[in-house]
């Protein structure tokens, strides 16, 4: 299958990480010119340099200041012409937001709730805005939100993580009938929802940071987990872009769980 990518113009959020770097990685090899955008210069650097300059370029961004996503937009517009596509890919956790014995729901800081529910939920809401008033003008544009199954069904300890979550799978939604009915119908807006992949993120939730082994957590996801396995950000970039080419054309609004059946299984 054709992904029709060829020349297109990317934005991916988070590329320095598993996830957004393999999106990058994928759409560079389907010929398209990506802005890597990372908080981490040294990261967005580096990524940028295995796919070629030729084809990525790294931009330094905080993703939670609206300023900064700004300048961002700014630079990568000018260095690739244009703009066709938006991949949302920052995000993440913290401890601090997670609940556990040292740390109950009680006892979680909101200063530090919010800082999660930035990262997850507005940076899309800001870059959405700022690449969306390009898309609105050229009548055309695909917007990827990562988002996580834990936005459809919270995981236990995850507060923040999985409200902001949420959040976004609720701005998909919203954008999506906002931008089609409002300016273009060719504008797009979805989101893939990852299950349980192993990262830096989660790898101190599903094995004993001691002994290597799995935590009682991570067996009890893997219980739950029909295809008996983890993912792999490879999996999840291939469902990124194939929802934002021109063969998913038809396709907005929609939450897409890649997550090995986990969604899907009562335990029962």
């Amino acid at each position: 299958m054709k992904l029709g990518l060829e020349g297109s113009r990317a934005v991916v959020t988070g590329a320095g990480g598993a996830i957004g770097g393999s999106i990058a990685e994928l759409l560079v090899k389907e010929g398209a010119r990506v802005a890597i955008w990372d908080i981490s210069a040294e990261k967005a650097g580096e990524e940028a340099k295995k796919l070629g300059t030729d084809r990525a370029f790294p931009v330094t961004c905080d993703v939670t200041n609206h300023a900064s996503i700004k300048v961002a937009m700014e630079k990568s517009v000018a260095q690739l012409g244009g703009l066709d596509i938006l991949v949302n890919c920052a995000g993440g956790s913290h401890p601090t937001t997670t609940t556990s014995e040292e740390l109950p729901f009680f006892d979680i800081l909101p200063d530090d709730m919010r800082r999660i529910m930035d990262l997850n939920y507005l940076s899309a809401v800001m870059t959405s805005q700022e690449a969306g008033r390009i898309f609105a003008r050229q009548k055309k544009g695909a917007i990827l939100n990562i988002s996580s199954i834990a936005g459809i069904l919270p995981v236990t300890r995850g507060i923040s993580y999985s409200n902001g979550k949420a959040a976004t799978n609720s701005l998909t939604k919203w954008l999506a009938v906002h931008m089609a009915t409002n300016y273009s119908p060719d504008i797009r807006v979805n989101a893939v929802a990852p299950g349980f992949l192993l990262t830096e993120q989660n790898r101190f939730l599903l094995f004993d940071e001691k002994t290597g082994e799995p935590s009682q957590r991570g067996r009890t996801v893997m219980s739950q987990v029909p295809m008996r396995r983890y993912g792999t950000p490879q999996e999840i970039a291939a469902m990124a872009v194939f929802l934002v080419s021109e063969p998913a054309s038809f396709i907005t609004g929609s939450v897409v769980p890649v997550d090995g059946g986990l969604t899907s299984f009562l335990g029962v």
